[in-house]
């Protein structure tokens, strides 16, 4: 069963209506799959205290060329207009990477410039996992092993020593139990491999690796997971990507999710929630569902303990199709709908 999807932002800038990729989650059992849990000798956690990119006044980047301000730069006279601009297109949310984005060193350095120009923390997605999204394939794709390897140091380097908070490849542990088991196991070793390079070549980036949220999978089946991918090597892990869950659900599936890593040896996680469509939570239906609404904007919680989110963000993009369903029959899942943002906005 899907269990959401998630858009991707493609070349935006040229477009009147966001490009993008989608992805969705579906609920499955653990599978029994090992990895080699990293043994790198730094890790990002240690590297970030040199400039802390996130601490109590740290804002986050607008993307000024996300689907929604796209959408709006071209609808100036759209009824709907000054509420998407308000509600939306103003606010801080990520940018998604993958191989619509093109060379990614480059790609990914532009952005935390143009970021670093304002004072701004860039978010952004790595999303280029091979087999990506194996579960409900509204995004199939990635990047074969070889190429990801290169593909995930590159995106590193483009970081390089400036600020930045990276969501590191939403579904991928997700998604374990639709692979087979020699898959499975590649996939922790890329995943390894990525903190492992993020924590060497981009030092000042808080890294989250994807956990799924608080209805996919029980703490002791991720907890498992993520040991074996390296969450180690990184800050911490991300909840709710393009899910609907509040807020208070998900801190307390982290709170567990903590314990069991604990457990295993691991200390402590920093996370983050997507809050980007969770305003009123879930009422069950992943695609386009009615009546849900925004929820908090893109902000770092103050002198925040392990016992919060680090951060609350938009890391989807409200407004973006899940697909021909819901509130948006014969939508193309991925497009930025007007008629959705507008919706998400007045919570109807």
């Amino acid at each position: 069963m899907k269990r959401r999807t998630t858009v991707v932002l493609a070349a935006a800038a040229s477009l009147a209506v966001g490009g993008a990729l989608v992805q969705s989650l579906a609920g499955h059992a653990e599978t029994t799959t090992t990895a080699t849990t990293s043994k790198a000798s730094t890790s990002s956690v240690a590297a970030a205290a040199v400039t802390k990119p996130l601490t109590n006044s740290t804002t986050f980047y607008v993307d000024p060329t996300s689907g929604p301000a796209t959408w709006v730069k071209a609808n100036s006279g759209d009824s709907r207009t000054a509420t998407i601009r308000k509600g939306i297109s103003t606010q801080p949310m990520a940018r998604w990477y993958g191989a619509w984005s093109g060379d990614i060193k480059p790609a990914v350095s532009t952005y935390v410039t143009a970021a670093a120009k304002k004072k701004k923390t860039p978010v952004l997605v790595a999303y280029n996992i091979p087999d990506r999204d194996a579960c409900g394939k509204e995004s199939a794709g990635g990047a074969a092993a070889t190429q990801y390897r290169t593909w995930i140091s590159q995106f590193a380097t483009g970081i390089g020593k400036k600020p930045a908070l990276v969501i590191l490849e939403p579904d991928a542990l997700a998604d374990l139990s639709c692979l087979s088991t020699t898959a499975a196991t590649t996939r922790q070793k890329l995943l390894t491999y990525a903190t492992q390079q993020f924590s060497k070549k981009a030092p000042n980036a808080y890294v989250y690796l994807d956990a799924g949220n608080s209805n996919y999978a029980t703490a002791a089946a991720m907890s498992k997971r993520l040991k074996a991918s390296g969450i180690n090597n990184v800050r911490g892990f991300s909840l709710n990507v393009s899910n609907y869950h509040t807020t208070q659900d998900e801190k307390a599936f982290a709170a567990k999710l903590n314990k069991a890593l604990k457990a295993k040896g691991v200390s402590t996680k920093r996370y983050v929630i997507d809050t980007s469509r969770n305003g009123k939570g879930s009422n069950g239906t992943w695609c386009n569902p009615a009546g849900r609404k925004i929820g908090v904007t893109s902000r770092v919680t103050k002198n925040a303990t392990t016992k919060q989110p680090e951060a609350r963000l938009w890391i989807k993009t409200p407004g973006e199709s899940d697909g021909s369903c819901g509130v948006a029959p014969g939508s193309t899942a991925g497009a930025f709908d007007p008629q959705i943002a507008y919706n998400l906005v007045k919570g109807k």
